[in-house]
């Protein structure tokens, strides 16, 4: 049977944790919606996400809730709360089918979706996706996972509704043969399943600045933190973790504003606001004379807000995922604090591997070596990194076009039209 959406406006919803604040997944969801408007301006698009209220006002796109919970809950009380969770698990089972039987088309654009590298509860959304996947093949909806990310989950429901869901879909692929491996290793049939590059290359550049981020002789660092407390795995020992994580992002800070450097602060979720300032706290009484003139604290609400503030800098050094997938695509020389094997995997195709630490390990020493020897280099890499972007690119659209024949009966709107 052809998978190709009958001759009408199809209609697509978009799934995952998006309205929640993450800059990263919000720029999954750009670079979709921005592929939709301009190649299918005729679909009709909704979002199932994590946070609807926040996702129409910023998008204005059609919102609800991917969870009765989450339209519901919480409870005024603890056991309220938990009681809500348990009816709302099985009210999930009439209501998602219902739900998605108005749909053509329901789309996960990247994202870590079959991740565990933060903690993670299977009963929350890797449950979700599967009953998102169970459920568009019940009410006859098509599932395609675009350019996610996936690793090899230990615990055994994950991997089981991870594999599962995945078994379900339509069309699959990946944002790095890393991705697919790890589902092959878990039991999945990746043999048809294709590997591109991160969905948020596919998004335009903003507009270099008008005029430099300083206008003295000092170059500016973009540091991006992360509210850091390991994985599931490590619930117990999170609160040293992070404790850690901020002490040594807190020190690199001294050391680079002692050089003369600026700073730039840039996160990735509303949760690393607790990082950042903790750094300007840390600075304002440890360099209250360098503070106020070396460091920035700009709160960016989208990947494109991101990109523009990353734009002035001359050098990133960045814990998020896409802190540095952004850089990269900037073509900014980049040094990546890497809290799994995905941002490792950036930074090798950009053949910056050398510029990389471990978060769990990381050196100050180590990284300010890295910092002055990325300075040194940073001309040479950047011709480099443009070549490696206009790639990427050409790869997103092979994609986007495979997209288009298989679920739009290769309907493409002229480039040309005005959209």
């Amino acid at each position: 049977m052809s998978t190709a959406i009958a001759d009408r406006a199809p209609k697509i919803a978009v799934f995952g944790l998006l309205g929640s604040g993450n800059l990263g997944n919000h720029g999954s969801l750009d670079a979709m919606l921005w592929f939709l408007r301009r190649d299918h301006p005729e679909a009709e698009i909704s979002c199932v996400c994590s946070g609807p209220e926040t996702l129409e006002r910023q998008y204005g796109v059609p919102s609800v809730a991917m969870t009765w919970f989450q339209q519901h809950g919480p409870g005024r009380s603890r056991l309220t709360t938990i009681l809500l969770k348990m009816f709302g698990k099985v009210a999930d089972l009439v209501r998602m089918p219902l739900l998605l039987r108005r749909y053509d088309l329901i789309i996960v654009p990247g994202m870590g979706v079959l991740e565990t590298t933060l903690e993670l509860n299977p009963w929350g959304f890797p449950y979700a996706l599967f009953l998102m996947c169970l459920s568009a093949r019940i009410a006859g909806a098509r599932v395609a996972f675009v350019s996610v990310g996936a690793n090899v989950a230990r615990e055994r429901s994950i991997r089981y509704l991870f594999t599962n869901a995945m078994r379900m879909a339509t069309y699959r692929s990946y944002r790095d043969s890393y991705s697919r491996d790890a589902m092959r290793q878990m039991g999945l049939d990746t043999s048809k399943d294709a590997v591109y590059p991160d969905l948020a290359f596919a998004l335009p550049e903003p507009k270099e600045p008008e005029e430099p981020e300083s206008r003295d002789p000092r170059r500016t660092i973009a540091l991006g933190v992360m509210e850091y407390h390991g994985t599931s795995a490590d619930r117990g020992r999170s609160t040293e973790i992070y404790r850690q994580y901020v002490g040594k992002i807190i020190d690199f800070a001294r050391r680079v504003v002692d050089e003369g450097y600026r700073i730039r602060l840039v996160t990735g979720d509303p949760a690393d606001e607790a990082v950042v300032s903790a750094v300007v706290d840390d600075l304002r009484q440890t360099r209250p004379d360098l503070v106020d003139a070396q460091v920035v604290r700009e709160p960016a609400e989208s990947l494109g807000e991101l990109m523009e503030q990353l734009a002035g800098v001359d050098l990133v050094v960045a814990s998020r995922y896409h802190n540095v997938q952004s850089a990269l695509k900037l073509s900014k020389p980049t040094i990546s604090i890497s809290y799994g094997v995905k941002s490792d995997i950036l930074m090798e195709g950009m053949r910056l591997a050398e510029f990389r630490q471990p978060i769990r390990d990381l050196d100050v020493d180590r990284l300010m070596d890295q910092l002055h020897a990325l300075e040194a280099r940073a001309g040479g890499l950047e011709s480099a990194m443009r070549e490696k972007n206009a790639e990427y690119g050409e790869q997103l659209e092979r994609q986007f076009a495979v997209l288009s024949d298989r679920f739009f009966a290769g309907r493409t709107a002229p480039r040309g039209s005005d959209q």
